[in-house]
């Protein structure tokens, strides 16, 4: 029997750019062929695959093929983050000197999600103290052990079960320092993660950072990637922890980088990640050289 196949057209909220959102390969779970975004989806029904374009008007043509196609495409919606009106946040962005160029610039940009929870986990402990590129290799990496690739080269979503499947040992050998893949798996064992989903911000994160090697920069990853949430800013990011210190003269410690997005309340988080975006989160020129171990 043929997979089925549904093909159809979403208006994303506006301002919304497809491109800018889904950079990265997160995992190997989705891939840039042209102007076709292709994505691994993980559902109840099963595996499903989503193809996306962004019309010049804006809107996305879509196809997914799964056992479920009504599900494969909430989850595509969910992943690529299209319901979601941050307008709200970017008439505050214009009113703030230090953000106000960079929402500018970057208006349509919505952070796109991962699959399934357990994957933002992972997410989070491979981008630790790490270059992004050397993230995303291990990430990819532990994700192709934990699921096969398809046909197509892309991988389904770990689930903490599959992820589960992969010891720590072998988690190392990709690169993984020893105590953040037992991290991974203390978590994933203690914590059905897929479950936060439905949890408050603050009671996630406080559930992720009982684990001493899963921090608030960890929980700002898991809830922003894996929850969908923009109200949970990943605290001591090295980008933010840059502009801190071009603005002060000093190397700032970790905690002191809530302060540039703290007045954001609810949309902490997404101001966070625009704010990874300004030109002094991108460049070490004019940092002190002075750094905390």
């Amino acid at each position: 029997m043929a997979t089925p196949i549904l093909t159809t057209r979403l208006a994303p909220v506006r301002p919304y750019n497809l491109r800018a959102s889904a950079s990265g390969a997160s995992g190997g779970t989705r891939r840039w062929d042209g102007p076709v975004l292709r994505v691994a989806l993980a559902t109840a029904a099963g595996p499903a695959r989503g193809a996306v374009t962004q019309r010049p008007d804006g809107d996305l043509d879509v196809a997914v093929m799964g056992a479920d196609t009504t599900a494969a495409l909430d989850a595509l919606r969910f992943v690529l983050a299209v319901d979601d009106d941050h307008a709200p946040f970017l008439r505050m962005a214009r009113h703030d000197a230090r953000l106000a160029a960079t929402a500018l610039r970057n208006e349509g940009y919505r952070p796109v999600r991962t699959g399934t929870v357990a994957q933002a986990v992972l997410a989070a402990a491979c981008g630790q103290l790490v270059t992004g590129a050397e993230a995303a290799r291990m990430q990819a990496a532990i994700t192709r052990c934990a699921q096969p690739a398809g046909d197509d080269g892309l991988v389904t979503p770990p689930d903490g079960d599959a992820l589960l499947r992969v010891s720590a040992a072998r988690m190392t050998r990709t690169g993984l320092a020893a105590r953040r893949a037992t991290a991974v798996r203390r978590l994933l064992r203690s914590l059905d993660v897929e479950r936060l989903r439905g949890v408050p911000t603050p009671q996630a994160t406080a559930r992720i950072t009982r684990d001493p090697w899963m921090g608030q920069w960890s929980a700002g990853v898991i809830c922003t990637e894996g929850l969908g949430r923009f109200d949970a800013p990943v605290v001591g990011d090295l980008g933010l922890m840059r502009i801190v210190a071009r603005e002060t003269g000093r190397w700032p410690e970790a905690e002191e980088t809530r302060a540039l997005v703290e007045g954001y309340g609810e949309w902490a988080g997404l101001a966070a990640m625009y704010l990874l975006r300004h030109p002094h989160a991108r460049t070490k020129t004019g940092v002190p050289a002075t750094r905390a171990a």
